[in-house]
């Protein structure tokens, strides 16, 4: 995999679109000037909880005695489940905080913005070529950038596409999620049966 699609791949899971409503929400009883200090931490306590996987999950892998094409599988699957909920989202409440409650780590770093399907994939990264973990690294960091500016210009992203248009784009990304999803899934399977 080439560091570009690499950082496209981690956006995509990432899903900044679809977690602007999220967000808001979460943040809108926090008084305006707080709210930018708030995303602002949660938003660096993501990106120090992937790095952490990126880093220490192939040891984790080795423990558990995992294959690399295990996770591939895994990582397939999981990716796919998370395009299906962005193609046809859940009803449903997002967090149990109360009125004026700032958040911490929990809901925004995870799992919003680190959640087990970017955590599965970076695994699946550090473990696909271990000689590469610079090119993951800067595909991380990236797609983290991207993620991290959309989402602390929210307020005007929300005001310019409306909430038609971030769910027309959070679909499309689930589409093009599900076809990521599947080529890793084969990719796995290709493996496992050529080593079996």
């Amino acid at each position: 995999m080439e560091t570009w699609s690499a950082a496209i791949t981690l956006f995509l899971i990432m899903d900044p679109l679809g977690n602007l409503p999220i967000f808001m929400s979460v943040l809108k009883s926090i008084e305006p000037k707080r709210r930018r200090i708030v995303l602002a931490r949660e938003l660096i306590f993501s990106l120090i909880i992937m790095m952490l996987f990126l880093y220490s999950g192939q040891a984790v892998l080795n423990f558990l005695s995992v294959k690399q094409e295990t996770v591939s599988i895994a990582g397939g699957i999981i990716l796919f489940l998370i395009a299906l909920r962005m193609i046809f989202p859940q009803p449903g409440g997002v967090t149990g905080l109360s009125p004026g409650e700032e958040p911490f780590i929990v809901p925004l770093a995870i799992p919003m913005v680190a959640g087990p399907s970017i955590l599965a994939a970076l695994i699946l990264l550090a473990n696909q070529d271990h000689s590469r973990m610079l090119d993951w690294t800067i595909a991380l960091g990236l797609a983290w950038f991207i993620s991290a500016a959309i989402l602390m210009f929210s307020t005007t992203l929300h005001k310019i596409l409306g909430e038609r248009g971030l769910t027309a784009i959070e679909r499309l990304m689930g589409m093009i999620l599900v076809m990521i999803s599947i080529q890793m899934l084969l990719d796995g399977l290709g493996k496992y049966f050529s080593l079996h």
